[in-house]
């Protein structure tokens, strides 16, 4: 199955010149949605991850059941004050302003392999501040997998040193 078929483009939302990868169109086909989560976990079968952190929220749409086939551990990464146990934070840089996730202190042990999932690549900023969330952490990240990545925008230039998997690519905002 062509998954990039079951996405839906949305033009001009959540702005003027966007065109949105609505992902609700693959995620309520149920034959694309399991095709979507398996191929995702597919090149990591045989990795040394222990965990998978993922980025809320429609990372963990991905990530959770990633983590599930694949029998590794699941680390959510929130926005600020959802977590309710010590956390460390990491501010990132927005279109006007900046943002912030948090990750439980307890969630990595230093040394420990993850592999951090998102639905989307677009900027990579949110990645990015995740994969500092991690390393403060002691963890090391093997892997990035998105089930879309825009490719116009660079984000895997942000991530350097980590290999990036995109099931899904796009050139253009169309």
């Amino acid at each position: 199955m062509d998954l990039k078929k079951t996405i839906r483009t949305v033009m001009d939302f959540p702005k003027k010149g966007i065109g949105f990868k609505d992902i609700t169109t693959l995620l309520v086909n149920g034959p694309a949605l399991h095709q979507a989560i398996r191929d995702m976990a597919e090149p990591f079968r045989k990795s040394n991850a222990a965990k998978i952190v993922s980025i809320e929220s429609r990372g963990f749409i991905f990530g959770m059941p990633m983590a599930y086939e694949l029998g590794l551990g699941f680390v959510p990464v929130r926005k600020p004050k959802k977590l309710p146990a010590a956390t460390v934070a990491e501010t990132y840089a927005l279109e006007y302003g900046t943002d912030s996730i948090e990750i439980h202190k307890d969630a990595i042990v230093p040394g420990e392999k993850v592999l951090l999932v998102d639905d989307l690549l677009a900027t990579g900023g949110t990645m990015e501040a995740a994969v500092r969330l991690v390393k403060k952490l002691g963890g090391e990240p093997v892997a990035a997998a998105f089930l879309i990545e825009l490719d116009f925008l660079k984000g895997r230039e942000k991530l350097p040193g980590i290999p990036v998997h995109s099931l899904i690519h796009y050139d253009s905002e169309a």
